[in-house]
């Protein structure tokens, strides 16, 4: 982690997911790759069947207020208002246009869709360690790096007068550090991402809690339909089973441990965690990357720390990428 008093630039669209880069660079075709550079469940939520209309009909008011509402039970946002979107990401975008136009500090190293987002908006924006300035964007859980943000520090920072954006794309395994009963109070925003922990990042569904003006205008700027049938069956299926959401973390957190006991073996050093993926650092990261790689296995890289790597779970890949890692 950075001081305090640096800042932090990174390639703004440089993320996980890009397996067509992967694919280009050293062959085969997407369905032979484990693409562990994202932090998506490989145990996708098991839906059951989705009603035809879902497909067939344009998206009903009626069934997004029920989506709405299991939401708001599923997060424990009982107050302030809700809006879903395709996807967090969309939200990301949109959110700048609605906010005053003051100085934004993100807190860094992170996700970097936030700060391109306020910079394609115009923003000026500082990347560093403890955002100070107006608007505060924070990801907690963390990515890369597994920070989480104490309540204390958010609501000091609230009474303060600051804007506080909390992205918590990676807060569903671990509900306890969530903020979402606090959603409603002024000047907090905060982001939610279906796809990760439900495993079903093709879906694209998000939300977004906060002031209820805010989130309906974030609504009328998404417009009509933007959330598909499909995605409101599914989000209102895996929000509303409280029993799987109670029993993946305790999966997720035997794989994610039995993931760092295997690259340990290789020389990795641990930086940070989530359920969903591990961040290391390696005297040979950039070789590493590229070994793996090589067996098809495509990892995350970092611009801003060449001796970062990340990796999500490999779920039914493990024993592959094993093999891969005692070939190192």
């Amino acid at each position: 982690m950075q001081s305090s008093t640096a800042t932090h630039k990174a390639d703004e669209r440089d993320h996980g997911g890009n397996l067509a880069e992967a694919v280009a660079r050293y062959g085969g075709v997407a369905a032979d790759w484990l693409d562990l550079s994202t932090g998506i469940n490989p145990h996708a939520y098991p839906l059951g069947p989705l009603p035809t209309r879902a497909f067939t009909a344009l998206p009903d008011a009626g069934r997004m207020a029920v989506l709405l509402d299991v939401a708001r039970r599923a997060y424990g946002a009982a107050h302030g208002g809700i809006v879903a979107a395709p996807g967090a990401q969309s939200l990301i975008e949109a959110l700048p246009g609605f906010l005053p136009r003051l100085p934004v500090s993100i807190a860094a190293p992170t996700y970097n869709e936030h700060a391109a987002a306020f910079r394609a908006h115009g923003f000026g924006v500082v990347e560093e360690s403890e955002p100070r300035s107006p608007i505060r964007v924070i990801v907690n859980p963390n990515n890369p790096d597994g920070r989480v943000w104490s309540r204390a520090t958010v609501l000091g920072w609230l009474n303060e007068g600051a804007t506080v954006i909390v992205d918590e794309s990676f807060a569903d395994a671990t509900p306890e550090v969530s903020l979402a009963d606090l959603a409603g109070r002024p000047g907090l925003i905060i982001l939610r991402s279906f796809g990760k922990f439900y495993g079903l990042a093709g879906l694209r569904l998000g939300f977004a809690l906060g002031d209820p003006a805010l989130t309906a205008k974030l609504g009328g700027a998404l417009g009509l339909w933007a959330v598909s049938g499909p995605a409101i069956e599914a989000g209102i299926q895996g929000l509303g089973d409280a029993n799987w959401q109670d029993a993946m973390p305790a999966q997720l957190a035997r794989e994610r441990d039995a993931l760092l006991a295997d690259l340990r073996i290789v020389g990795a050093e641990m930086i940070g965690q989530t359920h969903l993926f591990v961040t290391i650092r390696h005297p040979q990261a950039a070789a590493l990357h590229t070994h793996l790689a090589k067996q098809h296995i495509w990892t995350r890289m970092f611009p801003y720390a060449s001796g970062w790597l990340r990796l999500g779970l490999p779920g039914e890949g493990g024993d592959r990428l094993r093999r891969a890692l005692a070939a190192y």
